[in-house]
């Protein structure tokens, strides 16, 4: 499912709109929906809401993990993410905003499997490597957070980490601020 909205002068919104629902009919696209009023635009957005809770109805547990890659490398990620999928044997379901490459990438796993819980932390990491090869970063709107502190070195080359410690140590000489949660203690 993709949706798009348009903004602007009503003019400019309806020839847009118009020129959207085109192309699509044009590449083949199952169905285009027209949003006629706000209420139908909210039903459309209920739906794409639901996506990250709906997930659970597949599997007990997910990874969720917020990449970025440049837009014209989306439909390459989605594919490679597809064959990591299926080399696994995992469920992984991505979804996100188009118009900035941002890609919630979700590895659907039963925790209380050890050995699929096993095969979801390597999907992670393999999905990092995709999404640095083709030229993106490990998170968009999210950070990095705990989770993602240890493959931070993937994306970033020593010095700038170093660079990144040494503002952290002049900022935090104390080391109070969040304590070793992206280097050391």
């Amino acid at each position: 499912m993709l949706l798009i909205e348009v903004d602007g002068d009503w003019e400019a919104v309806a020839r847009q709109g118009e020129a959207i629902q085109n192309i699509f009919r044009q590449l083949g696209a199952r169905e285009v929906k027209k949003a006629a009023t706000p209420q139908e635009a909210e039903e459309l957005w209920k739906a794409r809401r639901a996506i990250s809770p709906a997930l659970f109805r597949l599997k007990p547990h997910k990874i969720n993990e917020d990449i970025v890659v440049p837009r014209d490398k989306i439909p390459e990620a989605i594919k490679r993410f597809e064959e990591i999928s299926r080399r696994l044997e995992l469920l992984i379901v991505s979804f996100g905003h188009a118009g900035d490459g941002n890609i919630h990438v979700n590895i659907m796993f039963d925790g209380k499997k050890a050995e699929e819980k096993k095969r979801a932390q390597e999907a992670v990491a393999e999905i990092f490597r995709v999404v640095l090869d083709l030229g993106g970063t490990l998170s968009g709107e999210h950070g990095v957070g705990l989770t993602k502190a240890p493959f931070l070195s993937l994306e970033l080359d020593p010095v700038s980490m170093n660079l990144m410690q040494k503002i952290k140590d002049l900022f935090d000489p104390n080391h109070i601020l969040n304590p070793g949660k992206i280097f050391p203690s």
